[in-house]
């Protein structure tokens, strides 16, 4: 077979601010042959689904910039958590015909060597979940909230608990996950039509615009526990003014302050005056195993509210990435290449 296109989204320069589509991130054109003989070890892949997060902007930085996770490097894929089904193996774990989960280029078809393979995930889907979300609530966002609210959560039968960016992928995944430990939830969201879902889908308790409503207010006359932080910014300082003392603060994102100038807290006091727990923490840096073992099963079984998926078909040039900080996309933000 003569070789074929492979679609690939690159990083292509360091943006200043918000990352501009086609020149942050470029859709460019290469050519694979899938015919082609594979060295020991590795796995030839086509791309099924690819995550989308508010994390990836961290990871447009300069080379050489120090984070939790390095830098894209400039004229390279950028990559993320994907699935993918395998179209030839010359590993002995892996067969042909399998699917695997791990970390991905956002190209099309990806050839994997013996130790990125050894890296990736099996995934048998006995539940027959979509490949979307097995990237979405049963993939690392789903691990995000199911270990942070357990872990640093600690929550309590009748407890009440503070999502914001709650129709996130991963805010979305701690309501639920909230609701089946017995907890009550105050959910925040930037527009009237999610507030309405987080309401009427989410059986959220008390949901709120925080771009329209005075959140500060809102707090105070709802008495909360924990705060599950997606956004920093004035959200978090209206918590640490209105949380219940002795509160619990699970540090998870800051998206108010990916792509300016960071928020300058004024009263971090409060955390010593109330005695507050605040952490913050990496899911890729704790045990998971038990995660597949209970959350897979809840989403098909519908022990959990099932999420919303906002699913994109086919690679681009950014356009996907950026509505993630306009709100333009409703629910988890996933590429699907079926």
């Amino acid at each position: 077979m003569a070789p074929i296109t492979n679609k690939k989204t690159i990083f292509a320069e360091v943006p200043s601010g918000v990352p501009e589509p086609g020149k942050t991130l470029k859709l460019v054109e290469d050519k694979i042959d899938l015919d082609a003989e594979l060295k020991e070890g590795q796995i030839l892949v086509k791309t099924l689904s690819l995550s989308l997060d508010p994390y990836l902007r961290g990871r447009m930085r300069p080379a050489g910039t120090k984070s939790y996770v390095p830098p894209f490097e400039l004229g390279q894929p950028i990559a993320n958590f994907g699935t993918g089904e395998v179209l030839k193996s010359a590993n002995a774990s892996i067969k042909q015909g399998q699917h695997v989960y791990g970390s991905f280029p956002f190209a099309e078809y990806n050839v994997f060597s013996k130790e990125e393979a050894s890296q990736l995930r099996i995934l048998e889907n006995k539940e027959g979940l979509p490949w979307t979300t097995w990237v979405g609530a049963a993939g690392m966002p789903g691990q995000t909230a199911w270990h942070g609210l357990r872990a640093i959560g600690k929550p309590q039968k009748g407890e009440t608990i503070f999502v914001s960016g709650a129709m996130g992928a991963v805010g979305q995944m701690v309501i639920s996950i909230a609701h089946k430990l017995g907890l009550k939830v105050i959910a925040s969201a930037g527009s009237d039509e999610k507030v309405e879902l987080l309401k009427k889908e989410f059986k959220v308790e008390v949901a709120f615009n925080y771009k329209t409503a005075d959140t500060e207010k809102i707090l105070s006359e709802n008495p909360f526990q924990i705060y599950w932080d997606n956004v920093a910014g004035p959200t978090f300082e209206a918590v640490l003014n209105t949380i219940e003392p002795r509160g619990r603060i699970i540090g998870c994102g800051a998206i108010n302050d990916y792509n300016g100038q960071p928020y300058g807290i004024k009263n971090i006091f409060q955390v010593v005056s109330k005695e507050l727990l605040y952490q913050g923490f990496i899911v890729l840096n704790h045990p998971i195993e038990a995660f597949y073992d209970e959350v897979p099963k809840w989403i098909a079984s519908g022990e959990v509210t099932k999420p919303k998926e906002h699913v994109y078909k086919g690679l681009d040039n950014g356009e996907s990435f950026n509505d993630l900080f306009t709100g333009a996309n409703f629910g988890k933000a996933v590429i699907s290449l079926e």
